[in-house]
Parts: structure tokens; C-alpha cells; sequence
């Protein structure tokens, strides 16, 4: 068993010779447009987007920043095939220009995007952010009516192409049984409210991480196993660090990532050369508090709690879809060449 794992350094907008319908799921978080940080990265694409801003021209800057993502969103529809989920992290920003404030909506901006292209929109997820400090506000204080609230979460947006995705050969549904999660972790990973704080994904570089606005491993981690099964592609076209590539690998999955920014090309080999003992301890961590999901439910509801148990491991279930759950550890990773690496695996054993 192994996975691929392409990347591509170039601007996210020129992937034009990747095949049509090759992808079969798309997670990213791309830069969010009036966020400070963004603008000059923005601007070098565009340099109207610079004079805008210069003159407080928000709505207009705004409106632009938004056009060059258009042209990234129009080449994902392209290589997503039908039945396939876009899943979009992306936080609204608030900005002062010309001594006013204003929230810009990137979310809504986004969903009006894929809308006009033809995809359902989900729904969506929103991921509050344990970062923020309860106290903060924006504004003046105690004196109504000039204080802001504050934004203390993002969204993760959900679109599919098409309609359901229809398994019909044979291989194709036990391949989908043994991509099943667990009950629990669809009462968890099912709710539209994410209090996610994440695994620390500890072998990036800090500095890296900062600039690149990375996401926490969990996020695409769980989009990953949600919307896709073992063997499918994930294509990740703002790739930072190489979270999604990281998490296409722990879930058995091939991928594609794009970054335009090359100095993070040594980031991302790092992370994946090296990833893999920090993969294998998410995947035990998911059985083992499995385990204890079990023995927490039998001492409350006895040893009849569950109906069902896993046919590779033995331990119970709750439902007969979890029953051919299958999960298998990385091997090693290998680097095939700058822009290529195979990840080799094996079957997760207790």
C-alpha cells in the first residue's frame, strides 16, 4: 500500500496542466483578503490592489483581492471531479480606512463564488478559535454605541460538485467500509461548531508557521477522512507548511499541493521527511481513545452497550458500518525527487 504526494511551486492560479476531474477533494485556507498581513502578497499580483488601499478605497480593494482567488477557485472546479467536496478555511477581517471601520465578508464572498459556479453549498462548519482572549474588544470600551464585537471564530466552508458520489463496483464499497470513522468521532466531527484546538503539529518551524497563517493538523485531518475515502486524491492549492499534505498521508490518501512561496519549500520537506512517527501517534491515539470511548460506555451501560465489533481488531462498536473500519500506520516516507513523495504503509496492529 502507498500514497503520493506531488507538490508544485508555483502561483496557485497556473495549474492548468493538471487533468480535468483528477481531484477528488479540495482543502485548503487561502490568504485571507484585507488581512494586513496578505496585502503585499496580494499587491505584487496586482498592483491596483496597492492603490486602493493607499486611498482607503476598502470596497474596491476588497473586490480585487477576491478576483485573484476567483481565478484559483476556477481551476479547482476544473480538476474536481463530480461528486467531489471543496472544503475552505477562511476568516472574515475587520479593517480601518480613512478612519472607519468596517467587517469585510470574505465568507460570503467566497460562497457566492462557488455558488455561481455550480456547486451546492454544505453546511458549513464554524471553527471557534481558542486562541482569542474573552476579554478583547474592538472600539470604545464601556461607551455604547461604539464598541465592535469581536471575531473569536472562522469558517469552514463545504461545496460539492454535482450530486452524491456512487460507489458501485464491488472494491470501490469495501474500499469505502474500510474508510469509515467512528461513531463517536461522527458526533464530533458532524457538528457545524468546532472548538478546535488541534494536534500540535511540532515539527514545523515556528517562524514558518507564523508566516504562513498555518491551520492546526486536526482541521484537514478530520475534512480528510469526512469527505473522502482511502486512495483518493486531495489537492491543497495554498499548501503553507504542508498540513494537508501531512493529513492526506495519515489518512491513506494521494495529494496535490501548490505554494507559490518557494522559501517554504525546505519547511515542507522537513515536515515530511520526518513526519511520520508524528502521523503514527495520531493514528494510535484515534484507536486508543476508542478504547476508552468503550470502556467509559460499558461502565455506564454494560457490557450489552454494543452490538457490533470490528472484524480487523475485535473491539466493539456501536454501529455495523464501523465493523470493517481498517486503519494502517506509515512505514516510512520516501523522496522520490524535489516535487515527489511516496509514503509505504502498513497495517495498524494493537
Amino acid at each position: 500500500m502507498t500514497s503520493q504526494h506531488q507538490l508544485i511551486l508555483d502561483n496557485a492560479a497556473k495549474i492548468s496542466h493538471l487533468e480535468k476531474h483528477s481531484v477528488d477533494l479540495l482543502v485548503t485556507s487561502p490568504p485571507y483578503p484585507m488581512i494586513e498581513m496578505w496585502d503585499a502578497m496580494m499587491a505584487a499580483q496586482d498592483n491596483v490592489i496597492a492603490e486602493f488601499l493607499e486611498n482607503g478605497y476598502g470596497t474596491q480593494a476588497f473586490e480585487r483581492m477576491h478576483k485573484l482567488l476567483d481565478g484559483v477557485w476556477h481551476e479547482c472546479n476544473r480538476v474536481l471531479k463530480p461528486g467531489g467536496f471543496a472544503c475552505i478555511n477562511i476568516g472574515d477581517a475587520t479593517r480601518t480606512l480613512n478612519g472607519e471601520f468596517q467587517l469585510f465578508s470574505n465568507h460570503t464572498r467566497i460562497i457566492q463564488t462557488f455558488l455561481h459556479m455550480g456547486f451546492s453549498n454544505m453546511p458549513n462548519i464554524l471553527w471557534r478559535k481558542a486562541t482569542n482572549a474573552p476579554n478583547k474588544f474592538m472600539g470604545s470600551g464601556m461607551y455604547p454605541p461604539g464598541a465592535y464585537v469581536t471575531l473569536e471564530h472562522e469558517y469552514i466552508l463545504v461545496f460539492r460538485k454535482g450530486g452524491k458520489r456512487i460507489f458501485s463496483k464491488e472494491t470501490n464499497k469495501q474500499n469505502r467500509r474500510e474508510s469509515a470513522y467512528f461513531w463517536e468521532e461522527r458526533n464530533l466531527w458532524f457538528s457545524d461548531i468546532w472548538d478546535l484546538r488541534g494536534t500540535r503539529q511540532t515539527i514545523a518551524d515556528p517562524g514558518t508557521r507564523k508566516r504562513s497563517a498555518a491551520y492546526p493538523f486536526e482541521l484537514p485531518y478530520r475534512l480528510i477522512n469526512m469527505f473522502s475515502v482511502k486512495g483518493d486524491t486531495v489537492m491543497d492549492p495554498f499548501l503553507g507548511t504542508g498540513t494537508t499534505t501531512l493529513a492526506a498521508i495519515a489518512s491513506n490518501r494521494n495529494s496535490i499541493g501548490i505554494e507559490m512561496d518557494k522559501s517554504l519549500y525546505p519547511t515542507i520537506d522537513k515536515n515530511l521527511i520526518f513526519g511520520s512517527s508524528f502521523l503514527n501517534e495520531l493514528i494510535k491515539k484515534r484507536i486508543e481513545e476508542h478504547k476508552e470511548f468503550v470502556r467509559k460506555r460499558q461502565l455506564e451501560k454494560g457490557k450489552d452497550a454494543f452490538k457490533y465489533k470490528n472484524t480487523h481488531y475485535g473491539f466493539p462498536v456501536i454501529t455495523k458500518q464501523e465493523a470493517h473500519a481498517k486503519f494502517e500506520c506509515i512505514k516510512h516516507i520516501r523522496k522520490e525527487n524535489d516535487f515527489l513523495y511516496t509514503a509505504e504503509y502498513e497495517n495498524f496492529r494493537l
